[in-house]
């Protein structure tokens, strides 16, 4: 089966509204980069506007393009390992489909790829137009706290917007954790990786699809993914609670001595209260790696395709398809 020079992946989730401009974007950098030998592989994350049949009647328009439905919504790092997964092109652009991250940076990345001899070219974010200022602010708030606390460098105001090689994308893909943070996944592979600057746009249309509550649930995933710095806090604040402790009985031996000590349970229970807070945080923190232990224990499939229009050129070994697929050979869970 012929391998296209390129594969451009699209997660999509209520992104309707962006889909045929995104199309039409895409396919004329594409057709700048390589001509004719693309694919682009968009991937409906279980949305729940008409995001499914617009890619239906593009697919039928465009062989060049192949739409995947999964069963349901299984989040944005999931779904967009179902379309890296089931993509086939020798260099793969990862971009989402709000076209903040501008497709017509394809040919400049293959450029800087081929120039500095790279596997991965992941763009790196100089400006955020059309964000808050707290979206902007925790953002580098997060990317520098990672970069502190995890075991593998991920570099800094990047997402998910790179462009990767077939060597750097099978080695991904051979990454089997469930909670997935892909741009650190990505890193922790290794081979030559350069930065690519550039200025985010606004989105095209819609609202975001990550809001607070799932910014944090990235957040965890990243750092227990990355990262034991929560488990050693038990450790320092173990450290720092003796210390504490000391003071607190030398004070406590003062004014035993000097009859200055004041009767009370102000100070009996400020320390209770400490200590229960201090254990309940780093039971709750060991919690969340046992739980992460668990799922991963049941080897569930990833993600789970329902249809699929248009032809799959990938390998597609991580995921499960409920039903065969012309063209496609029937899956199953990853024991």
């Amino acid at each position: 089966m012929h391998r296209p020079a390129l594969s451009i992946v699209i997660p999509c989730y209520n992104e309707a509204a962006c889909l045929e401009p995104l199309h039409r974007r895409v396919t004329d950098a594409a057709h700048a980069a390589v001509g004719a030998d693309y694919e682009i592989v968009l991937v409906n994350d279980g949305s729940r506007d008409d995001s499914w049949a617009v890619m239906q009647r593009l697919a039928a328009a465009d062989p060049k393009l192949v739409a995947i439905n999964l069963s349901r919504n299984h989040g944005h790092q999931l779904a967009l390992t179902a379309g890296l997964d089931l993509c086939g092109g020798a260099q793969i652009l990862i971009i989402d489909a709000d076209l903040q991250d501008p497709p017509e940076l394809l040919a400049d990345m293959r450029a800087a790829m081929v120039a500095q001899a790279a596997d991965v070219v992941y763009a790196v974010r100089r400006k955020r137009d059309g964000e808050t200022l707290f979206k902007k602010a925790t953002a580098a708030v997060f990317y520098r706290v990672l970069d502190r606390v995890t075991d593998t460098p991920i570099p800094l105001d990047t997402g998910d917007f790179r462009l990767m090689s077939r060597r750097a994308l099978d080695a991904f893909l051979s990454l089997p954790e469930q909670a997935r943070f892909i741009r650190g996944m990505v890193a922790w592979v290794g081979f030559r990786q350069v930065p690519f600057p550039y200025d985010r746009a606004e989105r095209h249309a819609g609202e975001t699809n990550y809001p607070i509550g799932k910014m944090i649930r990235l957040a965890f995933d990243a750092v227990t993914g990355f990262s034991t710095a929560p488990l050693r806090f038990a450790s320092h604040a173990g450290l720092a609670l003796t210390a504490a402790s000391l003071l607190l009985f030398v004070y406590i031996a003062i004014g035993f001595f000097t009859g200055s000590a004041v009767q009370g349970w102000t100070s009996t229970m400020l320390v209770v209260v400490l200590l229960g807070a201090v254990q309940m945080f780093v039971l709750g923190m060991i919690g969340e790696y046992l739980g992460r232990l668990y799922i991963e224990s049941k080897h569930r499939p990833l993600y789970i395709v329902a249809d699929v229009a248009g032809p799959v050129l990938g390998r597609a070994t991580l995921g499960f398809r409920a039903e065969p697929v012309e063209g496609v050979p029937a899956s199953s869970p990853r024991a």
